[in-house]
């Protein structure tokens, strides 16, 4: 999960994820849906959107949808795998989904690159790595 790209702020990452999500789920990213799906105002996405396209992550015609470049697809599908990832790992805590996905929302733009690895190493292997240090605890009580 280890991000290359140019690093994006908190809110450009929101719009480049959202952006990203539209076009999978509608075939298009328009500007008033991407700015229903995050609660702002239209001329907040057009001024995200216009830094996007100065970042070359994006690129849009006149009264069409937001188009990514490759760039932008491969940083907003990290972001987007970011999310997915901590939502897994919070539910499995036992977080509810509801708060997981809010949180993951946060999460996902403030963990080290070696914090998102580890989480993915854990949700990869399971809980054999836990199950086998309480393990490995009680065997050393016993051997006192």
């Amino acid at each position: 999960m280890e991000n290359n790209h140019v690093k994006l702020s908190q809110s450009l990452e929101d719009y480049l994820e959202m952006v990203h999500m539209l076009r999978l789920a509608n075939g298009i990213a328009r500007v008033k849906d991407i700015a229903a799906a995050l609660s702002v105002k239209m001329p907040s996405v057009a001024k995200a959107i216009l830094e996007l396209k100065k970042l070359g992550l994006v690129t849009q015609e006149p009264y069409s949808g937001v188009e990514l470049t490759e760039e932008g697809r491969k940083a907003a599908a990290d972001v987007l795998n970011r999310h997915i990832l901590l939502k897994g790992f919070l539910i499995r805590l036992g977080v509810s989904e509801a708060i997981a996905d809010k949180d993951a929302c946060s999460m996902e733009h403030i963990l080290s690159a070696e914090t998102l690895s580890t989480i993915e190493d854990f949700m990869k292997r399971g809980n054999e790595g836990v199950v086998a240090k309480k393990a490995n605890a009680l065997k050393a009580k016993k051997g006192k």
